[in-house]
């Protein structure tokens, strides 16, 4: 997949398919998508729901970010999109923090 097709679905689906007002109904984390050809995205979830936004790419800025993710994963934008979509597991990627936050990613169902 061209690389800026796969960069504007991964962006899509997180922003879209993720987004919810229900309540994550565990300890409050964020989960963050790196993609190899330079963006970034946050997935925040909460008591307020889950909601995505663009972050600086790892090695962007000079200093760490306290605000550190539970969870990261880390490939191209097309395997990122292959795992959003849950046709390859976690382990297929680069993941960092905690791996078990994506199991229960996964099996979330918001309420809506």
């Amino acid at each position: 997949m061209p690389a800026e097709v796969a960069l504007d679905g991964a962006e899509e689906f997180l922003f879209t398919c993720v987004a919810s007002a229900s309540a994550w109904p565990h300890k409050p984390t964020a989960f963050d998508f790196h993609a190899a050809e330079g963006r970034s995205w946050r997935l925040t979830v909460d008591g307020d729901g889950a909601r995505s936004a663009r972050i600086p790419a790892p090695g962007a800025t000079a200093g760490e970010d306290s605000d550190v993710a539970g969870a990261s994963i880390h490939g191209t934008a097309s395997e990122l999109i292959i795992f959003l979509y849950d046709r390859i597991p976690a382990e297929s990627l680069r993941v960092g923090g905690d791996a078990g936050l994506f199991d229960l990613l996964r099996a979330w169902e918001p309420e809506e």
